[in-house]
């Protein structure tokens, strides 16, 4: 079961460079520092003032450096210092360590650094505001007591960052870190959309973060925040036309976990629902992209976790009938020879459902005709 996809929810985000702002490569978080931010003149015409961070960073220039924890890469949470050297990591990070990872000295005491994570706070807001004067929508010309700019929200620039950061934090079991930069995500798209409405775009980038959000807590151990937010995430996901790919794998995986999270709960039946729902939602994807391995594959996961849960529930010819076309599917399956990562797993998947088979078989009475 997949954690904290590396997938970017704003990858399809048209910005300035007509993509997404940060490529989440898990071997290369470190993104190169770039020109300085600089007003556009088409924005100052319009009366858009490009977005200036207070500290002199933008999302596409940030790298490690003072407002960083050294053992995470990303942005401080809860800043601490190790004493007596007086070094600063994030607290879950450092908490992890007897000696300083910097220079190695014994750490003594840890105390938390609530002027420097201020600082880190306020480096953070920089992102959340783009200065933006109210322009008459009729003349498109500034009123007079219009002149006092307000803060409109940054988008999608910021929403990369923050989940970014997230990724980062995530990957080096700073799970609150995280938890934290996604929930600052998903307020900034929630307001998005009580100014757009349920836009496709929107709806997609915020069932992502929400998924995410649901793997933090589960990841903390607990599942009924966990559930609350795969089943959000699930509902602002099948507003979308099943067309994307990556919509669908992502809304299937939520409804996903929920069921197994249900299961671990010993609810089978509710386990079952969400299982099966999952399992439509593959359907429907493979009978729209017949040629999409990945799909092939989900789609025969998705008959394995039902078949299962049926032999559970003592429904074995059900059981059966779900593995052997699981099989029937990955049997068919034709990979090319670029898609090894897809290969292992069909071999995997296939090993397992002809295992779930062969147990069948072997417990079966001896026929004495």
């Amino acid at each position: 079961m997949s954690i904290m996809t590396s997938a970017c929810p704003f990858a399809k985000t048209a910005s300035g460079e007509g993509g997404c702002p940060m490529k989440f490569d898990q071997n290369c978080d470190r993104h190169k520092a770039g020109e300085e931010d600089k007003v556009d003149k088409q924005s100052n015409d319009s009366g858009i003032v490009s977005p200036k961070c207070p500290f002199g960073y933008d999302s596409h220039t940030f790298k490690l450096g003072p407002l960083s924890c050294m053992i995470c890469q990303a942005l401080l949470y809860e800043s601490s210092k190790c004493l007596p050297c007086s070094h600063k990591f994030c607290k879950a990070c450092i908490s992890r360590f007897r000696d300083c990872p910097l220079c190695g000295a014994d750490i003594e005491k840890i105390e938390l650094d609530t002027e420097l994570q201020v600082t880190v706070d306020r480096f953070i807001d920089g992102h959340a505001r783009i200065k933006r004067p109210q322009v008459n929508i009729e003349d498109n010309e500034l009123r007079e007591d219009d002149k006092n700019v307000i803060y409109g929200d940054v988008s999608m620039e910021r929403g990369a960052f923050l989940v970014q950061q997230a990724m980062r934090a995530f990957r080096a079991k700073n799970i609150e870190s995280a938890k934290s930069r996604l929930g600052l995500c998903a307020e900034d798209i929630r307001e998005q959309l009580k100014m757009s409405g349920d836009t496709p775009e929107l709806c997609s980038q915020l069932g992502a973060v929400l998924g995410m959000l649901g793997d933090c807590c589960r990841t903390l151990g607990n599942s009924g925040s966990a559930i609350t937010y795969y089943k959000e995430s699930a509902d602002f996901l099948s507003k979308l036309p099943p067309k994307d790919l990556e919509v669908v794998h992502t809304l299937s995986v939520s409804l996903n976990k929920i069921g197994d999270l249900k299961y671990y709960d010993g609810d089978l039946q509710s386990a079952k629902f969400y299982y099966t729902r999952a399992l439509d939602v593959r359907r429907n994807a493979v009978k729209e992209n017949t040629n999409a391995s990945s799909q092939v594959l989900d789609l025969a996961v998705s008959l394995a976790k039902v078949a299962d849960l049926d032999r559970n529930l003592g429904n074995e010819d059900e059981a059966i009938s779900g593995f052997q076309e699981a099989i029937e599917h990955l049997e068919s399956l034709k990979l090319d020879s670029n898609e090894t990562g897809l290969e292992q797993r069909r071999h995997s998947v296939l090993e397992f459902l002809q295992n779930q088979l062969a147990e069948k078989q072997e417990s079966a009475p001896v026929s004495t005709v």
